[in-house]
């Protein structure tokens, strides 16, 4: 061995030597911390922050095809339901300057973790109130018994001494009879005096809290430690993955809605009701007990993640020594190669207010942001409710509405968003260009989603409602009595939503209400006899409203193909609208300008349009259901075309609003655009100014490369980007 060390090597054994200690160089991004630890890290981050996007979108959009589940589950108005679903912004604005602040500074990788596990704790939180608030009791006159197919006659004689005009009380069906002598508030002393829905609500703020920093934190993470030619695809796969959250999470819904929401406890034969009925509740909680342990497992990655990872070579291998010294000592690049060091907290505060003061005084950013304030309440609006649209408009089951909106509308959506990219890149669009491009789509979308006025349902005929006893006239009576001279001998109920159709075609409140006397079978093959509303025939009547508007089924096709054409048509402008808001502001408040747009965009659309959406529904109600202790419960039947004019009419008039502005933008920016070609001319046409004015004029004719108009032009500080 000693004689091999000092043995003098050849020229060839040398070269032989160094390129055998220089391939693992190459393949290894740090030294110092063995063969490619960068690399695997990175990737092990893309994967855990892709499930972490595809988990919380999984559960967001599981949460909006539940609404109507929880509606009925907790008997409360639309209203309502708009309060729970903006709750999660509420749970987000609480942290989000605090996470987007301390957090970067932080171990990112675990903020994360922590966001996952109180995103998952929020979720179980939601499913809570399934196993503490007792079986689901849903209004119905049908027993069940095992020896005999006999029950009590749905018509008791009305007595003089007997007023029941309050709510009923409602019955297990394999336990329990309705009867009508019973006290209106029979059973409350065993009600929680607490709103169940409370616990939904404080969940969902916690996911909101949750979900906070898996964002901003992440996306900046991989900015820090990818090779600046691959963040934007490592970015891009990301969001490509996260596509698939909100269609497994309606599909999700629609397994979930078919499911009896006391499957496992009841006796399912006795089960009147079918998932196409008002009073259906599906196993809504099942979905979030899955959702919840799916985001649990999300977390786990990040907590075997370092802190940071060293910093490519091939970022620094572009520059000389002595510029890769300055680069890793600039202040003006400590945020992006040391994130970790504190900053000073004062200096930021004194120049907080003049910056934002900065942003909001440019008028392109600040009418970009009203517009996407109008156009997200437009949205969220109508994707909070447009499966509750599709079953009440065309009588569709909660189950086949959410499949519809997975399997149909997301994936267009997601469609449209990539569609746009590559049709930017294709063409080279400029800003002027796409500022045309994203108008044009969406002016196109809204024509087109004018025809859904035209595809409209006629109103469900349902006696003492929408027709009178005999079928001929056309009511809208909300909330009045539902009793006629065919039904004045029972005492009935008029609270109660327990429909029968008659062999007239016209659907009846409950058995009672269409004076049937005698019944025979059980659970949903349960047939009514001699009853004294439903003329002609054999006087009869069975379980469930009358399945006879024809016309509503065959426009139903067109409305779902209208549905997809528009939603992708919308959705191309969507990209080139982003792109819009970043090359409108300078670079140095690029960051700034998309959390401030983040933050009241979802302050001021993500929060109330739920809200107010839901309260403007609540007006086209005309039966609603009442909770067993007292009190308005859930609607049962909803005014159809009222319907459709309040839902349609309110996402369409707040776009129409917004195009308004839109027009003014534009002018707005071509006068931007023609002002910095004579600020341009002003400094002097020669040099890299005569570069940046050919620039310009190329961008005002649409003809400029993206990729090529920075470099005629020198960084100035003080000039915004491409205007």
């Amino acid at each position: 061995m000693p004689r091999n060390c000092n043995r003098e090597t050849s020229p060839k054994e040398n070269e032989i030597f160094l390129k055998r200690m220089d391939l693992p160089n190459k393949e290894r991004r740090s030294p110092e911390n063995g063969p490619k630890p960068c690399c695997s890290s990175l990737k092990m981050f893309l994967v855990a922050l892709s499930f972490a996007y595809f988990a919380k979108a999984l559960s967001g959009s599981y949460m909006k095809s539940t609404i109507t589940q929880l509606e009925r589950r907790f008997d409360i108005p639309s209203y309502l339901i708009g309060v729970i679903d903006g709750s999660f912004e509420m749970g987000n604005l609480l942290v989000i300057a605090f996470v987007s602040y301390f957090g970067a500074k932080l171990h990112r990788p675990k903020i994360i973790a922590i966001g996952c596990l109180l995103m998952s704790l929020g979720t179980f939180l939601i499913a809570l109130p399934h196993f503490i608030i007792g079986r689901y009791k849903f209004e119905t006159s049908i027993r069940s018994t095992v020896n005999s197919t006999s029950i009590l006659s749905p018509c008791p004689v009305r007595s003089a001494s007997i007023l029941s005009t309050g709510p009923s009380t409602s019955s297990v069906p394999s336990a329990e009879v309705f009867s009508p002598s019973l006290p209106p508030f029979s059973g409350c002393e065993h009600e929680s005096r607490l709103s169940m829905w409370i616990y939904v609500f404080l969940g969902n703020i916690l996911r909101g809290i949750g979900e906070t920093p898996v964002q901003p934190l992440g996306i900046s993470y991989i900015d820090d430690h990818a090779l600046e030619e691959n963040a934007a695809f490592y970015i891009g796969c990301v969001q490509t993955i996260s596509v698939i959250g909100p269609v497994c999470g309606y599909l999700l819904g629609s397994l979930c809605a078919k499911i009896y929401v006391d499957i496992g406890f009841v006796n399912m034969d006795s089960i009147s009701i079918t998932p196409g009925d008002a009073r259906w509740v599906g196993a809504w909680w099942l979905g979030y007990l899955i959702a919840g342990f799916i985001t649990l497992l999300s977390a786990v990655p990040f907590w075997f993640l370092p802190k940071s990872l060293p910093l490519p070579e091939r970022r620094l291998a572009k520059y000389s020594p002595e510029r890769t010294s300055f680069i890793k000592d600039s202040p003006l690049l400590e945020h992006k190669y040391q994130a970790d060091e504190p900053a000073n907290f004062l200096e930021m505060a004194k120049d907080f207010l003049p910056t934002l003061r900065s942003l909001l005084g440019n008028p392109v950013y600040f009418l970009y942001l009203c517009i996407t304030i109008i156009q997200f309440n437009s949205l969220i609006g109508m994707v909070t409710y447009k499966p509750k649209y599709i079953e009440q408009h065309y009588g569709q089951s909660a189950s086949k509405a959410n499949f519809l909106m997975g399997v149909i509308n997301i994936p267009a959506v997601a469609l449209g968003m990539f569609s746009g990219g590559v049709i930017m890149k294709k063409f080279k669009l400029s800003i002027m260009g796409a500022a045309k491009f994203a108008l044009g789509t969406s002016l196109l979308g809204y024509f087109l989603s004018l025809f859904f006025f035209a595809m409209g349902c006629e109103n469900a005929n349902v006696a003492g409602i929408t027709r009178s006893y005999n079928g001929t006239e056309s009511l809208y009576k909300v909330d009045s009595s539902l009793l006629a001279t065919c039904n004045a001998g029972c005492q009935c109920p008029e609270a109660n939503w327990d429909p029968v159709c008659g062999e007239n075609g016209l659907t009846y409140v409950s058995p009672c209400l269409a004076g049937c006397r005698t019944s025979h079978g059980s659970g949903k093959d349960t047939v009514f006899e001699e009853c004294s509303c439903v003329a002609g025939g054999n006087q009869t009547a069975s379980v469930g409203q009358c399945n006879n508007r024809e016309s509503c089924h065959r426009v139903f096709p067109y409305f779902l193909a209208l549905s997809v054409i528009t939603s992708f048509i919308i959705s191309l402008g969507g990209t080139p609208g982003y792109m819009l808001l970043i090359r409108c502001i300078r670079p140095q408040l690029k960051s700034l300008a998309l959390g401030f747009h983040t933050l009241t965009t979802r302050t001021l659309a993500g929060i109330p349009a739920p809200i107010y959406f839901g309260a403007i529904i609540d007006t086209t109600c005309l039966k609603w259901g009442h909770k067993k202790c007292g009190g308005r419960g859930a609607c049962r039947i909803y005014n159809t075309t009222a319907y459709r004019i309040a839902y349609l009419g309110l996402t369409l008039g707040l776009r129409t609003a917004s195009f308004f502005l839109c027009a003014l933008g534009l002018v707005v920016l071509r006068r931007h655009v023609q002002r910095q070609e004579h600020n341009t001319l002003a400094n002097g046409g020669t040099g890299a100014a005569a570069g940046e004015l050919q620039a310009l004029r190329k961008e005002e004719n649409n003809s400029c490369n993206l990729d090529q108009c920075p470099r005629t032009t020198d960084y100035d500080p003080e000039r915004e980007t491409r205007l």
